[in-house]
């Protein structure tokens, strides 16, 4: 079990400050699916992952070091105001971002990976916590001078550039920022699990509401006519399906398992890792919604499959990863589904949009109900089994 001593374990609600920041990240995913749907090539689709791992990596930082430091704190209220207009900046960049505006999103980004690090490496409340975030100072120390040089280069080589410095970010995320022979103890680290758990639980609910607003969008501006909302009733229902496969009881199995963790850091770092390939999954699926509520009736393509079936398909992999990682089951039926969208993708190129989206449906409603039955089944056998038996551990 973790040494953290009781007197350190912390348990906080989710500040109106946290929510007030995370709104920053609704333009963020609306700027992320515009840039895709602008650029739909193998380009435009790197250039977009490029730029939703520096999003929602200076999104994590923040929230990590919220986590750690207090929000109550002076200091940590101060981080999160200048973080959150700072990445409105960053934010509001992204289109123009291997365009004119490469500086304009290169120093906000940076100024926010630098200033939390730097707060929480000074202001952290243990030794253990500082070093780890001097650790974090020099990953992102490494990864700067590529994003400075991708800004100052033309457009053409600066995905190159930016590609390695993100590559450098999200392996250092995903790693817990590691240098030879130092790694985070993380058994012995103070860290309210439960509260950074809401705060990726709010954020996935940002991502949602950010499909929702780019179907309305479409919607407004498709003809009012029986293929057209056809279309939008379709994704209305798959965003709901997507919606219940994990928040249909899922979420109270991951929570149970993290508060049982011997190492509950461990546990939710796999949540944020998980929520990159979340994010571009939702981003895709967004796109591909708007694509087939414009063309309904339109010619199936190997683009449009990968769009609005294969995004669907990334989301339930990744939580299928995530859940078995922490929750211990309800994974193998994401597995099948995922398998199951994967040849209904197939499918897809050769009918119309509308009928793919019919397709993706009745998956989806099927996988959803199966979902909510399994968290069900699980959370019943956790109940029932004895208290040593109740929760593996990642």
């Amino acid at each position: 079990m973790t040494n953290v001593p009781e007197s350190m374990k912390l348990r906080r609600d989710v500040s109106p400050l946290e929510l007030f920041y995370d709104l920053v990240f609704v333009l963020a995913a609306y700027q992320l699916s515009h840039h895709l749907l602008e650029q739909l090539t193998w380009r435009g689709a790197a250039e977009t992952g490029v730029l939703l791992v520096a999003v929602f990596g200076t999104w994590a930082y923040t929230s990590y070091a919220a986590t750690f430091l207090n929000v109550d704190r002076r200091v940590t209220r101060w981080m999160i105001v200048v973080a959150m207009g700072l990445g409105l900046f960053m934010n509001a960049a992204i289109p123009g971002a291997f365009g004119d505006r490469a500086w304009a999103f290169v120093i906000p980004l940076l100024a926010i990976l630098f200033v939390s690090g730097a707060v929480t490496a000074l202001a952290g409340r243990t030794d253990l916590l500082r070093e780890h975030y001097r650790r974090t100072l020099l990953w992102v120390s490494a990864s700067a001078p590529l994003w400075i040089v991708g800004a100052a280069v033309g457009s053409g080589p600066r995905l190159w550039w930016w590609a390695a410095a993100a590559l450098i970010d999200v392996t250092g995320t995903w790693l817990a920022h590691p240098l030879p022979g130092r790694t985070l103890s993380s058994r012995e680290l103070a860290f309210d699990a439960d509260h950074m758990l809401e705060r990726l639980r709010l954020f996935f609910l940002i991502l949602l509401g950010e499909t929702v607003l780019t179907t309305g969008r479409a919607m407004s501006e498709a003809p009012v006519d029986a293929p057209n909302v056809l279309a939008a009733t379709g994704v209305f229902v798959a965003l709901v399906c997507l919606w219940a496969a994990y928040f249909g009881g899922g979420e109270d199995l991951v929570t149970d398992s993290v508060a049982h963790s011997p190492d509950p850091v461990r546990s939710v770092r796999h949540g944020v890792n998980s929520t990159y390939l979340l994010l571009a999954a939702l981003v895709a699926f967004a796109v591909g919604s708007e694509r087939v509520i414009a063309h309904p009736t339109g010619h199936g393509s190997t683009t449009l499959a990968l769009l609005l079936l294969g995004g669907p398909a990334l989301y339930l992999a990744t939580t299928a990863w995530f859940f078995a990682t922490t929750a211990g089951g309800a994974w193998k039926e994401r597995l099948l589904a995922t398998a199951v969208l994967a040849c209904a993708a197939a499918a897809a190129v050769l009918i119309p949009p509308l009928a793919s989206l019919a397709l993706l449906d009745l998956v989806l409603v099927v996988t959803a109900a199966v979902l909510i039955r399994a968290h069900r089944r699980l959370a019943a056998e956790r109940t029932a089994a004895p208290a040593t038996a109740d929760h593996p551990s990642p």
